[in-house]
């Protein structure tokens, strides 16, 4: 973004109509807060993110708000342009004060907070009075409104130093800066929204992109609408091998999930001597026991089925690492690898010939990359060489999720709620993403919608329940309002292809 803007930026008048139209977007985004009482409380840095706040604060005033700029710095200390809005805000009857090395309680924080102090060039640490002016904007009960990024947050690594503006909403100036997404970018993003502020079409070509955001609706067209003449095999004939004594909640949370997620049939492969475990599984499971010195019974039914779930449960054992190696080592319809059955690949993956998808939260992607203590995006460029060298989907879990398929930018999942970090969550997944795959969605449109619809049923429970009360099986009671949602999508926008 900083290169193809100066390469734009032709002298100051095309540098000045940026800044004009950016702090117009950052109005729009304000006025969709605005309380009874129209005041707005600027935070304004030395760069050119304090001045589009200053010419927000111009076209605020005009509109009738009371607004008051706090700057961190004397006038001589600011960009040349960020001087100018600043001459040109007091003229009109702002009010502006410098604040730097006063005590951040002294300061009088009202209404919605609009936050140019740093942009995306910060790269901290933060120290002294700015360190406790963010912190004391973070213990407000303002509503803060960031500029491209919250201050303080480094928009190339997302990392903080300690701590950043904590905004309940960011507006991206043109696209959204890779920091917003990695290690702690996505805890002080809130919600985000762009604004165009003169980049032409020509001007976005010349981006060289990190990932892609996932086209919601585009997503929604890859959901099959039900055909009234289908049976139960063509609404997806889904085959799990999950579960192990003492595990088998995981088999039972995955192949209901497969159940909610429109899959027509499923049948359960569980080790002989669990039996007594599963007596709660739904009426309409099949559940056919295995033992480790056979895989054929397995690869016979895997004929009929339209996808495979393996690993909920299934334990770590070496006997077991062997018989789940063997076994992917013969199947040939579309996988969903996950849980303990990554761990029977650690290392010999490539030596595999399977259409899959994997779904790993961090720590076990650390282990099939022996990269335990690799950075984020570190492991992220792991994720992308792992994907293209094995012809394998990756299903990165977190806050966002990474969706990372052969040859392809990352596609980023920015949805989901802080209660689904809960036991069995990934199981729920592993049983949507199946149910997809065997109506016959691609690896790469399985994985997204399987992921965006378990997203959403946690929002939705969330919801009911409150972040901290969410249970597994929670997710799978609302997976029918997240379908709903997808179905309205198809119904209501022609969408675009994923």
């Amino acid at each position: 973004m900083a290169r193809v803007e100066g390469l734009n930026s032709e002298g100051p008048s095309s540098a000045e109509r940026y800044m004009w139209l950016a702090g117009a977007g950052v109005v729009k985004e304000v006025e969709r807060k605005k309380g009874e009482e129209k005041k707005v409380t600027l935070l304004i840095g030395r760069g050119n993110n304090g001045g589009d706040g200053l010419v927000a604060g111009s076209l605020l005033r005009r509109q009738g708000y009371h607004v008051v700029g706090y700057v961190i710095c004397p006038m001589e200390e600011m960009s040349i342009l960020a001087q100018k809005q600043r001459k040109r805000f007091v003229e009109e009857g702002g009010v502006v004060r410098e604040i730097q090395g006063m005590d951040p309680r002294q300061l009088s924080l009202e209404g919605v907070i609009v936050d140019g102090l740093f942009g995306t060039g910060f790269r901290g640490p933060l120290q002294g009075f700015i360190l406790e002016l963010i912190r004391y904007v973070n213990r407000s009960a303002c509503f803060v409104v960031s500029i491209d990024i919250p201050s303080g947050l480094n928009g190339d690594t997302g990392r903080v130093d300690p701590i950043a503006i904590r905004a309940d909403k960011t507006v991206c100036l043109g696209l959204p800066k890779f920091g917003l997404f990695l290690e702690e970018g996505c805890q002080y993003v809130g919600e985000l929204c762009y604004v165009d502020f003169g980049l032409s079409v020509c001007d976005l070509d010349e981006m060289r992109g990190c990932a892609y955001l996932v086209d919601e609706v585009g997503l929604a067209r890859s959901l099959p609408v039900p055909s009234l003449t289908q049976h139960k095999y063509q609404a997806g004939y889904v085959i799990a091998v999950a579960g192990s004594q003492g595990m088998g909640g995981a088999a039972m949370l995955s192949t209901l999930a497969a159940f909610r997620s429109g899959a027509g049939i499923v049948r359960l492969f569980y080790p002989q001597g669990m039996e007594g475990e599963l007596v709660a599984a739904p009426y309409e499971l099949i559940k056919s026991s295995y033992t480790y010195q056979k895989v054929e019974p397995i690869l016979k039914e895997s004929g009929r089925a339209g996808a495979c779930l393996i690993g909920p449960g299934v334990g770590r054992s070496d006997e077991t690492k062997r018989f789940l190696f063997r076994l992917l080592s013969e199947l040939s319809l579309p996988l969903v690898i996950d849980a303990d059955a990554l761990y029977a690949l650690e290392g010999r993956y490539s030596s595999l010939k399977v259409s899959a998808i994997m779904t790993p939260h961090h720590q076990e992607m650390r282990k099939l990359l022996d990269k335990d203590s690799s950075t984020h995006l570190d492991l992220i460029e792991g994720c992308q060489s792992f994907a293209d060298e094995c012809e394998v989907v990756i299903v990165l879990k977190g806050m966002p999720t990474y969706l990372f398929s052969p040859r392809s930018l990352p596609i980023l999942i920015r949805r989901g709620d802080p209660g689904m970090a809960t036991a069995g969550a990934g199981d729920v997944l592993t049983g949507v993403i199946a149910a997809l795959l065997a109506k016959g969605l691609s690896l790469k449109e399985a994985a997204a919608l399987g992921v965006y619809l378990h997203a959403l049923s946690g929002e939705f429970a969330a919801r009911k329940k409150g972040s901290h009360f969410v249970m597994a099986s929670e997710l799978i009671c609302h997976l029918s309002q997240a379908f709903r949602v997808v179905e309205k999508s198809q119904l209501c926008n022609g969408g675009t292809e994923l």
